[in-house]
């Protein structure tokens, strides 16, 4: 067998040991057991954990509700490694470009965005309102910062959503555990630091058991509430993205590689 034929024999194996599932996630307690669908290509950069977009989009006239919402969201791409992420980032159309009642999530694989998930039951999330113009840029930031692992809150983190809305956007991160109180302090002091928020900005912890009382998937705008206001001015000369029908994707192919770390 010459070098190259072992090479990718060693390629092969480790492939199906990443599609292969050793044991099934049953509870909260089993954090590692989810199950990898992608791995890093030979000679990329690892994350520490897989990651998995979604996306989902209704008409604001129907009626939400749980079975509603989950066959609503779609799953659009998983990720290992920072060159995996970047190249199916720069397909997605940005946030701010998205229109209607639109979200982008972003979550550790395995774990899907809706409370019922048994690894974000007992978990909540912590909620920023945006004016309008923003979104695209705090979603950057505050997924590169996850990425990163600048959160310092070992598994805690379950994933980031964004939202578009008419009037205002929204910008949540949630966590596994909402009565742990030194987590849920660190989180939100991470998101000040990363998203260089003023210090008057209120923000909301909210538990997703509370969520669930409701029933309501859909965070809807409120008619008074303190906005986030920009600290930095907008960048200028954005580029125009061309939307999928169905995918927020866009035409052309991009392929770029950086550091995933968020420079504040």
């Amino acid at each position: 067998m010459n070098q190259l034929e072992c090479t990718r024999e060693e390629e092969d194996q480790e492939e199906t040991e990443c599609h292969h599932d050793n044991s099934d996630r049953t509870n909260n307690n089993n954090n590692n057991n989810r199950r990898k669908t992608v791995c890093p290509g030979v000679g990329e950069h690892p994350l520490q954990y897989n990651y998995t977009f979604w996306y989902s989009r209704r008409t604001p006239s129907r009626p939400a509700s749980s079975q509603s919402y989950e066959q609503n969201i779609r799953q659009i791409g998983s990720v290992a490694s920072v060159e995996q992420f970047w190249r199916f980032y720069s397909h997605l159309v940005r946030p701010g470009d998205l229109s209607g009642h639109s979200d982008f999530h972003l979550f550790k694989e395995g774990i899907k965005p809706m409370w019922e998930d048994d690894y974000n039951r007992s978990g909540g999330k912590w909620i920023i309102r945006l004016r309008k113009g923003l979104a695209s840029r705090f979603w950057e930031n505050i997924i590169l910062a996850m990425l990163g692992e600048q959160f310092m809150v070992g598994e805690e983190i379950c994933g980031a959503v964004v939202s578009i809305r008419f009037q205002e956007d929204i910008l949540s991160i949630w966590n596994k555990t909402s009565n742990d109180q030194i987590t849920t302090s660190r989180i939100r002091d991470t998101l000040r630091r990363v998203l260089n928020l003023p210090a008057n900005t209120i923000m909301e912890y909210k538990t997703h058991n509370d969520s669930l009382r409701y029933d309501y998937y859909y965070d809807t705008s409120v008619k008074h509430h303190h906005e986030v206001q920009d600290p930095q001015r907008q960048s200028q000369g954005q580029l125009q993205l061309q939307k999928h029908q169905d995918l927020p994707l866009k035409s052309v192919s991009v392929s770029v590689c950086v550091c995933v770390c968020v420079t504040v």
